[in-house]
């Protein structure tokens, strides 16, 4: 009698161990490319935009942990120092700094690069990768659509602003943090800023278009200079960005996908690798104007390659920024 309960207690057992095996190992898939080279970043200078959690925390920590000297630039100072005491307990690299700078304001950006001018006269790579996702419709306090501000516009200008040091330390590198969301999105050359409708999830795809564009149209402008630029997709990643999500804002919904976002979502330690390769990887030294996901190249929608609405869009970034590239050429 009691070899048949324990028979009938197997497919109980049995199956439960299979789901949650299965789980495990697409788990394990689910976490792409890893970035394993190992390297020196003693005395090179790196800044990391949204640094204070998710992508930029686990960018910043690596970096850390090779011994670079990293600016944290963050909106949040309260958080951003947390992150940064949590970042030089776990690398003991103390050469970690926390500076405030609002993408979302132009007038912060330019503040931000001044003040790390009057700090450092060397920058060995910039990491763009601060951005907002599938938020309602909001302006930047400048009056640019806040997607489009903050992914695209706010790091333009601070990209600019910071060229003439990125030159000066030569070879040096920009890192753009995009989407695979871009395959998904266009230009709006009739209604850029969103005036006239909005979609958030349209608004973002195009902001990720614009991330890869800028890239394209920069990379042919700093040839011969040293400077590289690449952009990114980190993979489909469980962090906060994910709170503007439709159905997130349901908490019983929510808590049903979890599990979900656990097996089938990278972690932000996962999420990280692409942008450590595009910025750390010695192999990449002369390569510039290419996206990366899982840490190898890949190709781009056609709307990313489309040099017309690129040529369009620098000019427009240009006027809403007060940049005046000619002086850059």
């Amino acid at each position: 009698m009691g070899c048949l309960t324990d028979c009938c207690l197997c497919p109980l057992l049995f199956w439960p161990a299979l789901i949650g095996g299965a789980a495990y190992f697409l788990r394990k898939y689910m976490q792409g490319g890893q970035f394993t080279k190992q390297t020196d970043e003693t005395g090179k200078v790196f800044i990391v935009t949204g640094s204070n959690t998710g992508i930029g925390k686990e960018t910043v920590l690596e970096i850390a942990k090779r011994g670079g000297t990293v600016y944290m630039a963050c909106r949040d100072m309260n958080r951003c120092e947390k992150a940064r005491q949590d970042i030089i307990r776990e690398s003991g690299n103390k050469n970690i700094f926390a500076r405030e700078l609002d993408l979302s304001s132009l007038e912060s950006i330019r503040k931000f690069a001044a003040g790390f001018k009057k700090e450092q006269d060397k920058l060995h790579v910039l990491i763009n990768n601060a951005g907002v996702m599938h938020c309602p419709r909001t302006l930047t306090k400048d009056g640019f659509e806040m997607q489009l501000g903050v992914n695209h516009m706010g790091h333009f200008l601070l990209t600019h602003l910071l060229l003439d040091v990125l030159k000066k330390t030569a070879p040096s590198r920009i890192v753009v943090v995009s989407s695979g969301a871009h395959t998904h999105g266009s230009i709006n050359v009739d209604d850029l800023n969103s005036e006239k409708s909005y979609g958030k999830i349209a608004a973002y795809t195009q902001s990720k278009v614009a991330n890869i564009l800028f890239t394209r149209e920069l990379a042919k402008r700093l040839e011969g200079t040293g400077v590289t630029v690449n952009s990114l997709h980190p993979g489909a990643v469980d962090t906060e960005l994910m709170r503007y999500w439709s159905f997130m804002e349901n908490s019983l919904i929510a808590f049903l996908v979890k599990p979900l976002q656990w097996t089938l979502f990278k972690t932000p330690r996962s999420g990280a690798q692409t942008s450590l390769y595009a910025a750390l990887d010695p192999e990449l030294k002369n390569v510039s104007g290419l996206y990366f996901s899982d840490c190898k190249a890949k190709d781009v929608s056609a709307a990313a390659k489309d040099d017309k609405a690129g040529k369009f869009l620098w000019a427009e970034s240009e006027k809403w920024t007060g940049v005046n590239t000619s002086k850059l050429d």
